[in-house]
């Protein structure tokens, strides 16, 4: 089956599980940008195995192109499904693929998708070239685009041990003036998920810098519940 095929048959086969009901709740609930088959997510990653099962992974030459098709294509879960499918090794190490990523994040961006991009395939591929880190967070940091910016912020949330606190506190430091809300929040999701592997070292960092109400808040939630 070539990509163009693949992509199809993906958007058929959870097609016909369409819910209007939930589609419409689902719409909502992201604000109307975007349109949903109505498939919830257990419902939906049973669909993606079994489509998996019966048709095997795309050929990874041709999987940029099954990846856009998809990202092309209105119904949500679809993105969801074919980002999921990225996270494999078939497909996530590539030397080419940090700009499959820079695509997705790029097109269709809001933070259900973009969230799941930057700790799930950027930061997998990032941990596998870590000698690219700095060139790629660096052209991140430099477009000025929000979402790539919350990308830098977020692809360090799986790392725990292995976490670049210098390149953590830099990228806060360069965006905690920031007014948007979702780099406010996520300053402080990568802080909190950061005091889960080094709370006194979070907690030192909170008390010297200025952080936006929101930040602090998200940065010291686990710690203070403690």
């Amino acid at each position: 089956m070539n990509g163009s095929a693949y992509a199809d048959a993906l958007r058929k086969h959870f097609e016909t599980h369409a819910n209007p009901l939930l589609a419409d709740r689902m719409s909502r609930y992201m604000l109307g940008q975007f349109d949903f088959f109505g498939i919830q997510s257990p419902l939906r990653k049973q669909l993606s195995a079994s489509f998996i099962a019966a048709n095997g992974l795309p050929d990874p030459a041709e999987f940029d192109g099954v990846v856009k098709q998809v990202w092309a294509m209105p119904q949500r879960e679809l993105q969801y499904a074919i980002m999921e499918m990225a996270s494999r090794k078939a497909f996530l190490y590539a030397a080419h693929q940090i700009h499959l990523f820079e695509y997705m994040i790029l097109q269709k961006s809001w933070w259900d998708t973009v969230d799941y991009i930057a700790a799930n395939l950027v930061g997998s591929w990032l941990r596998k070239n870590p000698a690219r880190t700095a060139e790629i967070t660096g052209a991140f940091m430099n477009s000025g685009n929000l979402w790539l910016q919350r990308t830098v912020l977020l692809f360090q949330l799986k790392y725990r041990k292995e976490t670049n606190e210098a390149l953590l506190y830099e990228t806060i430091d360069a965006l905690k003036s920031s007014p948007e809300f979702f780099i406010r929040k996520a300053i402080g999701w990568s802080l909190r998920e950061y005091s889960k592997t080094n709370p006194e070292a979070v907690i030192r960092f909170v008390e010297n810098n200025t952080l936006s109400g929101l930040s602090k808040r998200e940065a010291l939630k686990i710690i203070t519940k403690k």
